[in-house]
């Protein structure tokens, strides 16, 4: 689809959005969504341009048709790398998410896991799976993949919560399909998706197995409904005339809580159910394919922010104080080092048993463990270059007031020969990446999103092989393990 195309897609959808406690009649022209939705459009405009068809589309392994690469299985360590390049290229066109990454992950997660399962059960989850990608390739869709639950009590396994609803789970089933109840927290771009892709969360048990599932469902099906998330700063979009505080007009992201309502599934949509042995493959899969687009991602909105702080500079005439060029060093060689483990985890990728790609577990986890900690740096430091004028600098309207408007021109001038509404405009935009709508998308969801910090460090443990370094200390040192009592 061109760009125009995907808009026009999502008005055909009875999408049903609440927000702020009211049904939106229009999400796709709702100030505050918009955004967002001009965010996911760029995966689409860019798949149309000459210069980006390299990394924006591939050709499908299913069809051989060209697809755009959102909707691609990753057919080898090079389509695992472009991913990346696509990501940081979208970060840096958009200064924002782009949504669009989790359906692709869920994809290539899906689609290996349900070869496995039909190894072993003789079911028929991959050819189901295989027939619904082609759909979505041919139409070219944009997917919610969606799989963290609520959750509820921590300490308590699905079977267990007082309100079974906690874990999205089966309700029911018959000739036709599944009935499933429950919800998905924290959904990136699922207002601006045409299907829901469902999966667990976590590793399953037998008497957790009615929460082992995973199916399809287009966004507007009978029984879903979406709770639209709060953002730091989001009502500034919704101001009269808002520009300038603001900070990103054009481009941003979006969490929904997607609510499922007794809502009916057919077989042919559905890819795991009750095979709760393969839950946690699944579910590792997933995350280890989106700890690598973190990789990218988080990169280009990164190369943003650092451009931004050092216009910062500029407009606030200490671009040639060596602590500003030593800051600015310091958050390149940050974002690098997030760029090189995507890379090299994606440079170290295997085929699966279905054919297609995936990345090295163990240096997709050591990319997102450092993700929950670089884009911080590199935001404390464009805070710093900025200075406190970033959060205390008066209003849009007052710059603009006869009366007081030239005092704020005045006084909210920088360096000689620097125009003063520039200098408002990138230090709107720095507190826009850093504090408000974006800052979602690149500080919490870089803590939380792909999970949080303890779920990499359990997969790195896992993945360590310390038996195997243990061996060469040995052989080095020359131990006699049959010296040890």
């Amino acid at each position: 689809m061109t760009r125009e195309q995907y808009i026009e897609s999502l008005r055909k959808l009875n999408l049903k959005v609440y927000l702020f406690g009211e049904l939106i009649e229009n999400p796709v022209d709702h100030p505050m969504i918009r955004p967002s939705m001009n965010s996911v459009a760029m995966t689409y405009e860019l798949a149309e341009k000459e210069e980006y068809k390299d990394l924006m589309t591939a050709t499908s392994n299913l069809t051989g048709k060209t697809v755009n690469r959102f909707c691609h299985l990753h057919q080898g360590t090079d389509d695992l790398i472009k991913k990346v390049k696509m990501q940081r290229l979208l970060g840096q066109k958009t200064g924002s998410c782009f949504q669009r990454c989790v359906g692709m992950d869920a994809f290539n997660a899906i689609f290996s896991t349900t070869f496995e399962i039909d190894q072993k059960h003789g079911t028929s989850y991959h050819k189901r799976f295989v027939d619904y990608l082609k759909y979505v390739q041919d139409n070219d869709l944009t997917v919610d993949g969606a799989m963290t639950d609520p959750k509820g009590d921590r300490s308590l396994a699905p079977s267990k919560q007082a309100d079974p609803d906690m874990y999205l789970h089966i309700v029911g089933e018959n000739k036709d399909g599944i009935i499933v109840r429950g919800a998905k927290a924290h959904q990136t771009g699922a207002v601006n998706s045409h299907e829901h892709l469902i999966m667990p969360t976590i590793a399953m048990k037998e008497e957790d197995k009615e929460y082992a599932v995973s199916f399809a469902v287009p966004s507007d099906a009978e029984g879903v409904f979406m709770i639209y998330g709060r953002q730091s700063c989001d009502t500034r979009k919704t101001e009269e005339g808002a520009d300038i505080d603001v900070g990103n007009t054009q481009f941003g992201g979006h969490e929904a809580l997607v609510v499922f309502e007794d809502v009916f599934v057919p077989w042919e949509r559905v890819f795991l159910c009750k095979e709760y042995e393969f839950a946690g493959m699944m579910v590792e899969r997933f995350a280890g394919y989106h700890r690598q687009s973190y990789g990218g991602c988080k990169v280009g909105v990164g190369d943003v922010l650092i451009g931004a702080a050092a216009l910062a500079a500029d407009y606030n005439g200490a671009a040639k104080a060596t602590h500003i060029k030593d800051k600015l060093i310091e958050m390149t060689h940050l974002n690098e080092t997030l760029f090189a483990c995507g890379i090299a985890c994606s440079a170290e990728g295997k085929k699966t048993k279905s054919g297609n790609y995936e990345i090295d577990n163990l240096l997709a986890n050591v990319c997102k463990q450092n993700v929950t900690r670089f884009p911080y740096e590199i935001a404390r430091l464009a805070e710093d270059i900025a200075g406190g004028i970033m959060v205390t600098m008066p209003s849009e309207k007052d710059y603009r007031d006869k009366k007081v408007g030239p005092y704020v021109a005045k006084y909210m001038a920088g360096a000689v020969g620097m125009d003063t509404e520039n200098r408002m405009r990138i230090l709107r935009l720095i507190e826009n990446m850093t504090l408000g709508t974006a800052a979602v998308g690149y500080r919490t969801e870089s803590m939380h999103g792909a999970g949080s910090p303890q779920a990499q460090r359990i997969m790195i443990s896992r993945q360590s092989n310390l038996e195997a370094k243990k061996g060469f200390a040995k052989n080095i040192a020359k131990i006699d393990d049959s010296k040890n009592k």
